[in-house]
C-alpha cells in the first residue's frame, strides 16, 4: 500500500497545496492536567520537514510527559527559541493558502489558537471511512493514528515504550490522506458545491 502511495500521479504544484501538522504538549497546572504547546512540526507531501520548532511554554511545566512527548526540561531549555505568539505567527504564515492534513487536528489547532475554514482541513481522525462503530448504536468513533497506520498502511508507529515522533506522526497522517485522497476530494467537492449553492440561494 505504501508503494501505491508513492506512485500517485500528481503535479508538484498540486502536491505543494498540502501540509501535515502534528504538535506535542507538556502538562501544566495541578498535576500536569492542563496542556501547553511545546513542539510544532509540519511536513510536506513528501515528508520533508517544513517547520519543526520547540516552543517556550506559556505556563510553568509540571509534567513534561516525556514518555509520550519525548520532551525533557533540558530539551526545552536548550531548544525552545520561540515564544507561543511567535510560533503561532510562523505557523499561520506557513499554512497560508494550504490544505492542512493531520490526525486529531482540533487539539493541535486549539493549542495554537488557529481557526481554519472547514474546506481547508483534512483530519484523518474524522474521515468516516477511517472511523469505527464501537457500540451497537452505529455511532462512529475515531481510531488512533497507531491503529490506522497498522491497518491501512501496514506501518508500525508509536511503539510501546518509545516517545512519539511528531515528524513520523505528521508523515503518517499525510500517507493516510494519500490513500483516501480520490474519494475524499470527491466528497469535499460535493460539500463545497452544495455550500456555495445554499449561500447563493440565501443571497437572492
Amino acid at each position: 500500500m505504501a508503494k501505491a502511495v508513492s506512485q500517485m500521479n500528481m503535479s508538484v504544484e498540486e502536491q505543494n497545496r498540502y501540509l501535515a501538522l502534528d504538535c506535542e504538549m507538556v502538562g501544566v497546572g495541578y498535576r500536569g492536567k492542563g496542556s501547553a504547546l511545546a513542539r510544532v512540526t509540519i511536513v510536506d507531501w513528501n515528508h520533508n520537514v517544513v517547520l519543526d520548532e520547540y516552543v517556550k511554554p506559556t505556563r510553568e511545566v509540571t509534567d513534561y510527559r516525556t514518555f509520550v512527548s519525548g520532551i525533557t526540561q533540558e530539551i526545552l531549555e536548550q531548544s525552545a527559541t520561540l515564544d507561543w505568539e511567535s510560533c503561532r505567527q510562523k505557523v499561520l504564515s506557513v499554512l497560508e493558502g494550504k490544505v492542512l492534513v493531520g490526525h486529531g487536528l482540533k487539539n493541535d489547532l486549539r493549542a495554537l489558537d488557529i481557526q481554519l475554514p472547514w474546506y481547508a482541513v483534512r483530519d484523518t481522525a474524522k474521515y468516516e471511512p477511517f472511523m469505527k462503530a464501537r457500540f451497537d448504536d452505529g455511532v462512529l468513533w475515531p481510531q488512533s493514528l497507531r491503529l490506522l497506520a497498522k491497518n491501512r498502511l501496514r506501518r508500525e508507529i508509536q511503539l510501546p515504550g518509545e516517545a512519539h515522533s511528531p515528524i513520523e506522526d505528521a508523515a503518517t497522517a499525510m500517507d493516510l490522506y494519500k490513500i483516501a485522497r480520490k474519494k475524499w476530494e470527491m466528497a469535499m467537492d460535493y460539500k463545497i458545491s452544495k455550500t456555495r449553492s445554499i449561500e447563493q440561494q440565501t443571497q437572492r
